[in-house]
């Protein structure tokens, strides 16, 4: 055992992993290696095609990418559509977002009712797992406890590995239904064991929307307003599908691809998630946002407010990171359709919580941050940045009273949608090839040294 209380053999170890994981940046150059699979223009190299969800944020002309206003949609259509559809006719859409996704049309009213209906009835899980797969397994972490209650899903489906058409869409629609459930019952049992506060297990309703639902079984009967369920609503579909290209979905496609059975597949996808570059972005935004707060003293004062950006920028405040959480993405330039989205019901809700001053601090960052970072970065080296939808999603979910380890969950909770489109479709078109891509080897050539020669 070492001074720093790591083993001996693990440091040495260590050691060695960290040289040998070297590599010669100049060498991606050489071999025309695309790092994080992004051509130099940093948008994303091509690796398949799907009938699901279209992200734009820019059209190319010729070798140049030219910004534009940022679209995104689902099946053909666009999401703003779906979302000011729902909303003229004052009711919840993601489970007509849901069911869109998956069976590429617009359900009619009659189909609608009765896939509402059928998805309220899957909402409560089997009799016993409860206790003995979410209250008798510990977890900090909820998106954790979420993957492996995914896999012991596993145990009690009697088809766990038929791949056939109808039995996936089983599958999915069993899994969709009952993550709110999972998560809500997941939050409560980490508050018990360690937060000591009193765990609250409370039935899913199944004739409530999908939003509404999960509030009922966060916060009880009553204990939320319209808007907080309208809001979450909107989250729910803003998140639902991001193209084939996003990591989580990418991963949900390349273990489809091996024939894996949905539950290891979902899994996979959650892993992904759970990685803070991915679906903790929200998070970042929260915690810099509230050290803004601390060291900006006029919230309306533009001159104060860039300078403090700029140290942000300049890696002098915040984490150090150099980074303005929330401002920027890798296809939307111009803007990010969900954002714009959420950022007109941010208002209302900011409102009725008495928080406008603060959403007027963020309204006012997301103006700035975008010249700010052009001007600190240079004509040559910066892009069009926009403030994309973390920027005010976890300021949302702050308003509602859903708490930050929910964060990342929620985004599963509505994503799990588009991930079971995504495993349909890879299942299905008929390519039956396995993704496999391919990688470079760089390591030099050594010659096999005899144990008792070795240094």
């Amino acid at each position: 055992m070492s001074k720093s209380g790591i083993p001996s053999v693990v440091k040495n170890l260590s050691e060695s992993v960290e040289k040998a994981s070297k590599i010669d940046p100049t060498l991606f150059e050489k071999f025309n290696v695309k790092r994080g699979l992004r051509n130099a223009d940093h948008s994303g190299v091509l690796v398949g095609l799907t009938n699901i969800g279209d992200v734009v944020g820019y059209k190319k002309e010729g070798d140049v990418l030219v910004p534009t206003e940022g679209k995104l949609f689902y099946r053909g259509i666009d999401v703003e559509e779906l979302v000011n559809g729902a909303t003229e006719q004052k009711r919840h859409g993601f489970d007509e977002v849901t069911y869109l996704l998956l069976s590429g049309k617009l359900p009619s009213g009659n189909e609608l009712g009765s896939f509402m209906e059928y998805m309220g009835a899957l909402r409560k899980l089997p009799d016993g797992f409860t206790n003995s797969m979410i209250l008798a397994n510990k977890g900090e972490n909820i998106m954790n406890i979420l993957a492996r209650t995914v896999l012991a899903l596993y145990t009690l489906d009697d088809n766990a590995e038929d791949i056939s058409t109808g039995n996936l869409v089983d599958q999915s629609l069993n899994l969709i239904a009952k993550f709110p459930t999972i998560i809500a019952y997941s939050y409560h049992s980490m508050r018990h064991f360690y937060q000591n506060k009193t765990l609250s297990i409370r039935h899913p309703n199944p004739d409530l929307s999908t939003a509404e639902n999960f509030l009922m079984m966060m916060k009880g009967e009553g204990k939320y307003t319209r808007l907080e369920a309208d809001i979450l609503d909107l989250a729910l579909i803003l998140h639902a599908e991001h193209g084939g290209g996003n990591n989580s979905t990418f991963t949900i496609r390349v273990t489809s691809s091996t024939h894996t059975d949905t539950y290891s597949a979902v899994a996979s996808a959650l892993g992904s998630l759970k990685g803070p570059l991915h679906g903790g972005a929200n998070h970042k935004v929260l915690c810099m946002m509230d050290n803004i707060k601390k060291n900006v003293k006029h919230w309306d004062d533009k001159q104060e407010v860039s300078d403090y950006l700029i140290k942000i920028l300049n890696k002098q405040a915040n984490d150090l990171s150099g980074k303005i959480y929330g401002i920027g993405h890798a296809v939307y330039t111009i803007s990010d359709p969900r954002a714009k989205l959420l950022k007109k019901q941010a208002r209302e809700l900011a409102k009725e919580k008495g928080r406008l001053e603060e959403y007027e601090l963020y309204e006012m960052i997301e103006n700035l941050a975008p010249q700010i970072f052009y001007d600190y970065k240079g004509d040559k080296v910066a892009k069009r940045v926009c403030a994309n939808v973390d920027f005010y999603s976890g300021f949302v979910y702050n308003c509602i009273g859903i708490k930050e380890p929910l964060y990342t969950p929620l985004f599963a909770m509505s994503r799990i949608s588009g991930w079971c489109a995504h495993r349909l479709e890879e299942l299905t078109f008929g390519s039956g090839r396995i993704i496999r891509p391919a990688y470079k080897n760089v390591f030099p050539l050594q010659n096999y040294i005899s144990l008792d020669d070795r240094n």
